[in-house]
Order: C-alpha cells, then sequence, then structure tokens
C-alpha cells in the first residue's frame, strides 16, 4: 500500500466553543478491501443538535467496506455502523462494555440488528499490514489504527486528541511518536501531521 491509500472523508463538523471542528471518518484501500475507521453520523438528536450544531452529510460515507473499525463508540464515531449489518465493525471489548453504561453513547446506534463485532482485547492484526493497538484516555477502549505503507506507518489516532497540542500532551500520543510514523491522522483535524 502507498502513504495515499489512507484517507480521510470529511463528512461533517460540529460546534465547539464557537470554533467549528471537522468530523472525519478514515479509509485505508487495502489490497483486499477497503477498510472503514469510523462510521460518522447518518442521523441525529436534538439534544446532540443542541449540545454540538452538528452538521453532516451520511452520503459521504462509503458502503462498499470489507469491515470496519470504531475507534471508539462514542455517537460521532459510531453513528453510522447501523449501515453495516452482517459486517465485521472491530471494537476492543472493554470499549464496547464501556457503552452499555448509560449517558456514555447512544445505544441504539451500538446495539442493532445485524451488528456483527468482532471485540479485541488488545493489539489485533485485522488484515496484512493493519494492527489495532489500543489507545486509552479519552475513552477507555479506544484504539488507534496502525497502517504499514511502502512510505512507512500511517496512524489512524481517533479521539486521542482533539487537537495536536492534546495529541501531543497524552500519553496514548506519546506511545503512538514511539511508532516513528509516517503520518498520523486525528479524527478532529483536516489535515494529517506528516512526519520525516
Amino acid at each position: 500500500m502507498k502513504l495515499d491509500d489512507v484517507r480521510a472523508i470529511q463528512y461533517g463538523d460540529v460546534l465547539v466553543e464557537g470554533e467549528r471542528w471537522p468530523n472525519s471518518i478514515h479509509v485505508i484501500d487495502h489490497p483486499d478491501g477497503r477498510v472503514l475507521v469510523d462510521t460518522g453520523m447518518i442521523d441525529s438528536t436534538p439534544e446532540l443538535d443542541a449540545e454540538w450544531g452538528i452538521r453532516f452529510d451520511a452520503d459521504e460515507i462509503p458502503r462498499d467496506v470489507v469491515c470496519v473499525v470504531n475507534t471508539h463508540l462514542h455517537f460521532d464515531h459510531c453513528g453510522g455502523n447501523r449501515l453495516f449489518p452482517g459486517t465485521p465493525i472491530h471494537v476492543q471489548r472493554v470499549e464496547r462494555e464501556a457503552a452499555r453504561a448509560d449517558g456514555y453513547t447512544i445505544p441504539d446506534w451500538v446495539e442493532f440488528d445485524g451488528a456483527t463485532y468482532v471485540e479485541h482485547d488488545g493489539e489485533a492484526e485485522i488484515l496484512p499490514g493493519v494492527r489495532l493497538l489500543p489507545t486509552p484516555g479519552h475513552a477507555p477502549g479506544h484504539q488507534s489504527v496502525l497502517v504499514d505503507t511502502d512510505d512507512g506507518v500511517v496512524v489512524l489516532a481517533g479521539d486521542v486528541g482533539y487537537t495536536w497540542k492534546q495529541f501531543d500532551a497524552s500519553e496514548s500520543g506519546q506511545l503512538l511518536m514511539s511508532l516513528k510514523p509516517r503520518r498520523i491522522w486525528l479524527a478532529h483535524q483536516a489535515d494529517p501531521r506528516d512526519l520525516p
């Protein structure tokens, strides 16, 4: 795979302290088929709209995938899971357990007819060159996706940090940096961080 086989799709944005932050999902164009990392949102609730000023375009979410990875199960990362009944959805076991707690997420967006979760307890390789690495902090079962490319490792870090400053200050961010990645994507930053 090449560096550009891993890309972001900005499907919308949220309002945070008066500023619009992008909401992105990520796609890995793998030789065995497309992998979708997080599924964005396909609908909302009045409560979410009032708190976050959410805007989204569900048509931006690709449907032709061999599997899905949820970095975690907060509403803006799993809201489109219902588009994929019968498709393997990779998640950390501890995250799925956390999602059952009141107020953690929107339960119907996680548990739905045809939901086919593949639960992991730690690191896992889900396809050749596509690995999961637990990166707790933002969520107890948060995981990042590591993609081996000809140009180096690409990290899909989800919400390890909303901003690069938060990423750099986090223990999970330091863990990811220790892997000497070539590129890192965050879910709420429009542009990746490219590293030498």
